[in-house]
């Protein structure tokens, strides 16, 4: 049977994340400003939270329709087959409602309205007037944009960035799926050295060596969805997590390191690594940028560098930028990635970026500047 999700994530980034669920072998259904909609079976939706870099969460679509008050939001909530997805001991409640350019806007009024809505439907099938709400959670997502309303029910549970290899973090970290979303930005490859001079907690290099090693970034987390006796059978789950245990590949040779300054912050990256179990693909080491050396050509440093949050770090970033630029153009035909929030990034790294994309890290608004070197000359076949 087909069904719909809905996958958000961060803006800017869909392109990346419509092209890793076709990679999974399914059809698009729609693109929107943050979020994508595919097509798949039971099988998706298992598939989708244990291999998607990029999403924030998957979402099992159950309704959409338009609503301009609350009497047509209840009427029209109480129309979907709620019976259908949630049994009658199902804990059930509207965990977040978001509203764009729509007449209804206010979100704990859509939440609590819903939620009775919700209600009265479950009481005409079950025929009970209370329910315990013991069993499994069912939280439901709503997003309204110019009043129409498309309703989802969560299968994730907490945020996919959540991998579960990063108990602590460094200063002003970046989320998991932002920096995997960015690493599939760039044309990185296995067998292409990748560098982080400003590594913090190892989130940019842990991603990049679970893409080499092509390990299902939710290998080491929970879902929700588990508990859904109801609509997933068990099986189907085992099935994804054999398929992703299959495709580990531990064994695999790569040059991915991760520097910084801060031997504290190392430290935490290695444990980090350790936890994701890639450790043995990067090599962490306590190094300034302005030692980044590399003998090799055809590198990529994919980076976020210091922001600058507060007023004294701000002074610094000068002497940041700039030892980051001598370091890169002494690098023989690298290319460099940074996200950051620096708005003279580009005068003291010393050069205009080739191109850059506006991308939000959480409420902070972004740059990933992208430096482009050569490509690598083809390698020629034996036969050649």
């Amino acid at each position: 049977m087909q069904i719909e999700y809905v996958v958000p994530c961060h803006f800017g980034l869909e392109a990346v994340l419509k092209r890793e669920i076709q990679d999974l072998g399914y059809d698009i259904a729609q693109v929107e400003d943050g979020r994508v909609s595919f097509y798949g079976d039971e099988l998706a939706l298992c598939r989708a939270n244990l291999f998607l870099r990029s999403a924030e969460r998957i979402l099992l679509k159950v309704g959409e329709f338009e609503a301009r008050t609350f009497e047509e939001l209840f009427q029209r909530t109480k129309q979907i087959s709620w019976e259908r997805y949630i049994p009658k001991n199902g804990k059930f409640w509207v965990t977040k409602a978001a509203s764009v350019k729509s007449k209804l806007f206010s979100p704990s009024d859509i939440q609590s309205i819903m939620k009775k809505a919700m209600v009265e439907r479950m009481k005409e099938h079950y025929h009970q007037k209370w329910f315990p709400e013991e069993g499994a959670e069912y939280p439901v997502r709503v997003f309204i944009k110019k009043d129409v309303v498309t309703v989802g029910i969560d299968t994730t549970g907490e945020s996919l960035h959540k991998r579960g290899y990063r108990p602590q973090s460094g200063k002003a970290p970046i989320s998991e799926t932002l920096a995997a979303a960015l690493v599939l930005l760039t044309p990185w490859r296995r067998d292409r050295i990748l560098v982080d001079p400003f590594c913090g907690s190892g989130t940019f290099v842990i991603e990049a060596a679970m893409m080499a090693a092509d390990m299902a970034p939710g290998m080491n987390r929970e879902f929700i969805a588990e508990n859904w006796d109801n609509l997933i059978p068990r099986k189907t789950w085992y099935e994804a997590v054999t398929e992703a245990q299959d495709r580990i590949r531990n064994n695999i040779t790569t040059d991915i390191q991760g520097y910084d300054i801060d031997e504290d912050v190392i430290r935490i990256a290695r444990k980090n690594a350790v936890q994701a179990g890639v450790d043995h693909l990067i090599h962490f080491q306590r190094r300034p940028v302005k030692e980044l050396r590399h003998p090799r050509p055809y590198g990529f440093i994919i980076t976020n560098p210091p922001y600058g949050e507060r007023l004294e770090e701000k002074e610094a970033l000068p002497e940041i930028y700039r030892d980051f630029g001598d370091s890169f153009r002494g690098l023989k035909d690298w290319s460099a990635y940074m996200i950051t929030s620096y708005e003279d990034a580009e005068k003291w790294f010393g050069r205009k970026a080739d191109k850059n994309r506006k991308i939000y890290n959480g409420m902070i608004k972004t740059y990933f500047y992208q430096f482009m070197g050569p490509k690598p000359p083809r390698k020629k076949g034996k036969d050649e």
